[in-house]
């Protein structure tokens, strides 16, 4: 039975190799980015409902872009604070600056994607930009960046949506390892011609993208996923690109407690399970054997069953695996969270297992 266990301890170690290594390689040994500014132009998307405090600071960071030609949509969801009082204030502010009021509709109360379906048919232009409300790029040059990523045959461009960081803050580092990870996967699937998801926070595509899968009209009743869903749905080998250039980050505020943070990653996982089938595997296999990982060798080694080619194997494990994603966070410049890899991979682990058992017997609660 050992015996058993430990050829199984194997497999799982050359799987995460693949993972790692082969799979997840491909976007961390990539060479740097270099961008051809394309110039096209450009509508930046922003829904908010209720986000009275972050678009006061954030908006005019926007206004701010050094980019030639672009208008910014400004959607208010039928917000209860002051949003759209400030968002009429930006509009009256700023020239290129077009808001687009949603009101309560009873066949999609409180639906993001149809304020955001609104948005996308008022746009002035055909190459459509997304960020968040609560979010702001990292610099003047975010437009020209991800602009620069399309082609006439490259339509979908995803980006990296970062996080703030919070000194002496372990939780800020969970947080970050987690996007940096979740990033390193669907940057690598995307360069192996197998895309599956893609952040609100930053993303762009054309828009006749949006209309070729009819818009959000498949999951429209799923509350979540106007992002990721809607890549799962519409990004192929052929039409999708990465952008990952310094200057094309954006960053968010991030959980401060952990109770917010486990309820964020509660939606996003109850999101993942309307994924495509191949995704889904690929996502459940990586981590099922992240979890074997850790309860194998604790059994192998309980009974001193060849410790010395457990810990060896373990060893490996760990040297491939930092290898990968610190290539991986050099790139996205998230080298700090490495340092505590091994304790907040397994936190990890058992969080997605917690959220595992969760959601199966609740739901999350989603927008606003």
């Amino acid at each position: 039975m050992l015996l058993i266990l430990l050829c199984l301890f194997i497999i799982v170690v050359v799987v995460q190799f693949l993972y790692y290594i082969v799979f997840f390689g491909k976007f961390s040994f990539a060479k740097p980015q270099i961008s051809t500014p394309k110039r096209v132009p450009i509508s930046i998307i922003v829904c908010a409902k209720n986000e009275e405090e972050n678009i006061i600071n954030f908006i005019p960071l926007l206004a701010e872009q050094n980019y030639p030609d672009y208008e910014i949509v400004l959607i208010d969801d039928a917000s209860n604070d002051d949003t759209l009082e400030i968002f009429e204030a930006f509009e009256k502010q700023y020239s290129n600056v077009k808001l687009v009021k949603v009101k309560n509709n009873e066949a999609f109360w409180g639906n993001k994607k149809f304020a955001l379906t609104l948005g996308i048919k008022a746009a002035q232009n055909e190459y459509l930009l997304f960020t968040d409300a609560d979010c702001y790029p990292k610099t003047k040059e975010w437009v020209k960046e991800m602009s620069a990523q399309f082609t006439k045959e490259k339509t979908i461009v995803l980006g990296y949506g970062a996080y703030e960081k919070i000194k002496n803050s372990f939780l800020n580092k969970i947080i970050r390892f987690e996007t940096l990870l979740t990033a390193t996967q669907y940057f690598s699937w995307a360069k192996l011609g197998k895309p599956y998801m893609g952040i609100g926070r930053n993303m762009a595509y054309k828009r006749e993208e949006f209309f070729k899968t009819n818009g959000f009209i498949e999951h429209m009743k799923i509350r979540s996923g106007d992002d990721d869903l809607f890549i799962n749905e519409a990004a192929t080998n052929k039409n999708t690109t990465i952008c990952f250039t310094t200057d094309s980050f954006t960053f968010s505020k991030p959980k401060t407690t952990f109770k917010e943070w486990f309820t964020q990653k509660r939606r996003h996982v109850a999101t993942a399970k309307h994924y495509k089938s191949f995704d889904r595997s690929q996502l459940a296999v990586f981590y099922v054997t992240q979890l074997l990982f850790f309860i194998l060798p604790i059994i192998l080694l309980a009974f001193q069953f060849q410790w010395m080619i457990v810990l060896s194997i373990i060893v490996f494990r760990y040297v491939f695996a930092w290898i990968s994603l610190g290539f991986a966070a050099g790139k996205l410049k998230e080298k700090d969270v490495m340092y505590w890899f091994p304790i907040i991979e397994i936190i990890l682990v058992i969080s997605q297992f917690n959220i595992f058992i969760t959601n199966t017997f609740s739901k999350p609660v989603h927008w606003k």
